[in-house]
């Protein structure tokens, strides 16, 4: 890292931008299994809030891997570089008075602790508990057919593993997906 850097601080503080906003930024890190539900619950948690006037976006795992993240594959050394950088975006777009709704596998605790010490008080995890056979049922992307197949290799749940969260924010499990949506308001006070 160069030693030549500068933080600089700006006029519009956050601050403003959340009174502009009419909210407070937050990160809202979503976490489980594949198949698990983390992508719909985000996406229609996104509709909600962004129909109640709130400025939100969702930062979704394969999309970050399509682009920013494409350089790292999914060796536990480059998950935890991938959870690195989204923490990092994460953490930008909290700063700027957004609600971010992060959905990723994180399957490693040590990981989404640094994501929590990095976001700071902006972080909230919500596990979405969806047991491994109801997964394998779903198979949305057909992904645990191949894992299961040995076709994928490293794949969380199958030989990879999954650390569960011991203490999330919210914990989503056994609910519809209107369900979840209406929870997760319920817990951000909107």
């Amino acid at each position: 890292m160069s030693k030549n850097l500068t933080k600089h601080d700006f006029i519009v503080s956050r601050q403003r931008r959340e009174k502009v906003n009419g909210h407070k930024g937050m990160v809202l890190w979503f976490t489980g299994l594949s198949g698990s539900g983390k992508s719909t619950i985000a996406n229609n948690l996104d509709d909600k809030l962004n129909n109640l006037g709130k400025r939100t976006y969702i930062l979704d795992g394969d999309n970050i891997r399509l682009g920013l993240n494409n350089d790292l594959g999914f060796s536990a050394e480059d998950r935890k570089e991938n959870i690195r950088r989204i923490s990092e975006v994460a953490k930008l777009f909290a700063e700027s008075g957004a609600i971010v709704m992060t959905a990723f596998i994180s399957p490693y605790k040590k990981d989404r602790d640094a994501a929590r010490k990095l976001i700071g008080n902006d972080f909230n995890e919500i596990f979405v508990d969806t047991n491994l056979e109801e997964c394998i049922k779903r198979d949305p992307k057909g992904l645990y057919k191949k894992a299961l197949s040995g076709e994928i290799n490293n794949f969380t749940g199958i030989d990879a593993p999954y650390e569960k969260p011991t203490d999330p924010e919210v914990i989503i499990k056994g609910l519809s997906v209107v369900d979840s949506v209406n929870l997760l308001l319920k817990f951000m006070n909107i």
